[in-house]
């Protein structure tokens, strides 16, 4: 396969979804899949970040690969005969992500008030990948307002938000870091 780099199909302002068809550059569908590519370069820093264990790693390595199929699925036409060939999302998959929550959660201290992101650079990247799911998810349901999106890939974009909130405290906690909380009196 040739290395290329640009195809100058894009030129005009339009691309192309999985399947051929062409769509204005400011579609929802670019959006939303866009948003999620935006999502999984974050978390491509934090993987690269000094104090990330190897096992939140690879549980960081799995996520890519399921938002990698995510992905694909906001910019598939559906009409096509390519979204056959295009794997799914699982309750398994949500349930990957609730797995990993639960056992962070039951290393940490009872939230008492909302957390104000930072802490230290893995927390802090942590809340931005947080913010950037959360985008995702609000282009996913605007996309889903008038297309067809399956309802497991929101959940998946919900509960993986809730995944890097719990990680962000998580990173504090293991840098004996204490969570700034909200100060309602400032």
């Amino acid at each position: 396969m040739k290395n290329i780099t640009y195809t100058k199909t894009g030129d005009k302002g339009a691309t192309s979804l999985i399947g051929g068809k062409r769509v204005p550059k400011y579609d929802d569908r670019v959006e939303a899949y866009g948003t999620v590519d935006e999502l999984s370069a974050v978390i491509g820093v934090l993987n690269d970040l000094e104090g990330v264990s190897e096992g939140i790693k690879a549980t960081l390595r799995v996520i890519q690969n399921k938002l990698f199929t995510l992905e694909s699925h906001f910019a598939l036409d559906r009409s096509s005969e390519v979204s056959k060939m295009i794997p799914s999302l699982k309750d398994d998959d949500v349930a990957f992500l609730e797995g990993h929550i639960d056992t962070m959660n039951e290393q940490l201290p009872e939230l008492r008030s909302f957390v104000i992101p930072g802490g230290n650079l893995c927390a802090s990247v942590s809340h931005v990948c947080r913010t950037v799911c959360r985008r995702a998810e609000r282009q996913g349901w605007l996309l889903a307002s008038h297309d067809e999106v399956d309802e497991v890939d929101l959940r998946y974009l919900n509960r993986l938000s809730d995944y890097f909130f719990v990680l962000a405290r998580y990173f504090d906690f293991l840098s004996n870091g204490s969570e700034t909380y909200w100060d309602t009196k400032i």
